[in-house]
């Protein structure tokens, strides 16, 4: 695949999604768990939105605030002394945001062995003031990264589709 550039002339240096690519690994502990005995979906969150900031700000070089949780797709359990690894990467950037996937699998014995959940979120670099800041644009290398980019561009029309209805019927 020829690699996609998606930046204006005259913008930051494209930079490819492996240089922010990150991975965090939890055990599931007593106070991780809910009253059903798996892993309380709220703590997965928050290990979900740590490791988010963490790849928009390696790609960015900023501190960066969560706007938005596009997606959270629980898609089966973990349970107590159970490893899961966290691989979040950028998928897309706009001009001071970011599109970040992050898949949460269920580890045994060093081997990823099933998916509990994919999430996508959308975060913006800051400046020393709390301001907006442009970001790298992500440069796209693979098949794969090119399919990513037009799915977050579907979500973000889907996104503004949203926010426009929910304006005309003042929500």
């Amino acid at each position: 695949m020829e690699q996609t550039n998606h930046s204006p002339v005259g913008a930051l240096t494209p930079r490819p999604s492996a240089v922010s690519r990150s991975e965090s690994t939890q055990i599931i502990m007593p106070p991780h768990i809910n009253g059903a005995g798996r892993l309380f979906g709220g703590v997965l969150m928050q290990w979900i939105d740590t490791l988010a900031s963490i790849v928009a700000m390696r790609h960015s070089g900023h501190s960066v605030t969560t706007a938005a949780v596009d997606t959270l797709e629980f898609r089966g359990p973990a349970f107590q002394g159970e490893m899961v690894v966290l691989e979040g990467k950028v998928t897309w950037t706009g001009h001071t945001s970011m599109e970040i996937r992050v898949d949460t699998w269920v580890e045994e014995r060093g081997v990823r062995k099933r998916l509990i959940n994919r999430a996508y979120l959308i975060m913006v670099a800051m400046d020393e003031q709390d301001h907006p800041v442009a970001v790298p644009p992500l440069l796209v290398q693979t098949d794969e990264e090119q399919a990513e980019w037009q799915m977050a561009t579907k979500r973000k029309e889907a996104r503004r589709h949203v926010l426009e209805a929910q304006l005309k019927a003042n929500v």
